[in-house]
């Protein structure tokens, strides 16, 4: 049985009559009296009663016609919202992110923005560290991630540098070292750190360690690691120690937690989106382009 067949059968059951049915479908009269002959072989039963003009569906016939407009409607509507994924209109786009992405400007005005101009859209938000999400884009678990400070070349990705964040120091609140208008880096020698762990982000951890030791802090005190900024914070707030946190920890820290600059140390990290260069999905396309008209972003990827 085709889908032919149905759109047939009901064509005749509505219009009761073969000749009315033809001229609607488009369909000479002959074809379409085998078309629905060869559907009453197929199901076993006769669909309809032939009258001296015309047809009238059988009780079987009747019952099969409502289920048969219900089947071609669920397929008119598959193909409408198939098409409607293939244009970028509606789809789930799986994205990732870090929880500092989620206080950074940029990121959630990107997601507000985008839901509004695609209301049947929907996200799958994933957070991640930053190399779990790298790994998850190239393997096709993610569409794209929001990552801080990726490496420099990657063949098998495209990325869209979309805001830069810096490190400042996290320290207890009433710190004596915290309240000083001039902090630098020599000032926090033997001053106990909670660090974040190097496998997350190597590449960051040694810049950052690098930068530490040029301005004098040549070993830092490591009492403690953290596997996340919130976890670093909460440790700080404990009065474990001071950390490196990005600037935007200023809007989650908690209360007994200040967040200080120190001015010797320039670490800019920079956040960018970063998807698979052979993902087509029209949903991950509008997005891109949703971000690069964000001012900000454009400022940052001029030329």
């Amino acid at each position: 049985m085709e889908l032919r067949h149905l759109r047939y059968f009901v064509a005749v059951g509505e219009d009761e009559h073969y000749g009315r049915a033809s001229r609607r479908l488009r369909v000479a009269q002959p074809a379409l009296s085998r078309q629905i002959q060869a559907l009453e072989d197929e199901v076993g039963f006769k669909l309809f009663e032939r009258l001296p003009r015309g047809v009238k569906l059988s009780a079987a016939g009747k019952y099969f016609l409502e289920d048969a407009r219900g089947i071609l409607q669920e397929v008119n509507e598959a193909v409408a919202r198939a098409a409607r994924v293939a244009s970028g209109q509606s789809g789930t786009l799986r994205v990732g992110l870090t929880g500092n992405a989620l206080w950074q400007g940029v990121v959630p005005e990107s997601l507000r923005r985008f839901r509004e101009a695609q209301p049947d859209a929907e996200f799958q938000l994933n957070p991640l560290g930053s190399a779990q999400q790298l790994e998850a884009v190239r393997s096709g678990r993610l569409d794209a991630g929001f990552v801080y400070d990726m490496p420099k070349s990657d063949p098998e990705l495209d990325r869209l540098l979309v805001a830069m964040d810096r490190f400042e120091l996290a320290a207890p609140a009433g710190y004596p070292l915290a309240k000083r208008k001039q902090l630098r880096l020599r000032d926090l020698i033997d001053v106990p750190f909670v660090w974040f762990q190097r496998w997350e982000n190597p590449a960051l951890y040694d810049r950052l360690m690098q930068a530490c030791f040029r301005g004098g802090l040549k070993s830092p005190r490591i009492v403690q690691e953290g596997l996340h900024e919130s976890t670093v914070l909460g440790l700080v707030a404990s009065g474990l120690g001071v950390a490196w946190v990005l600037g935007t920890a200023s809007w989650r820290r908690p209360e007994r937690v200040v967040i200080v600059s120190v001015i010797d140390l320039n670490v800019s990290v920079p956040l960018e989106l970063a998807w698979r260069k052979d993902n087509r999905f029209p949903l991950l396309a509008r997005f891109v382009a949703e971000l690069r008209r964000m001012p900000y972003v454009r400022a940052f990827n001029k030329g």
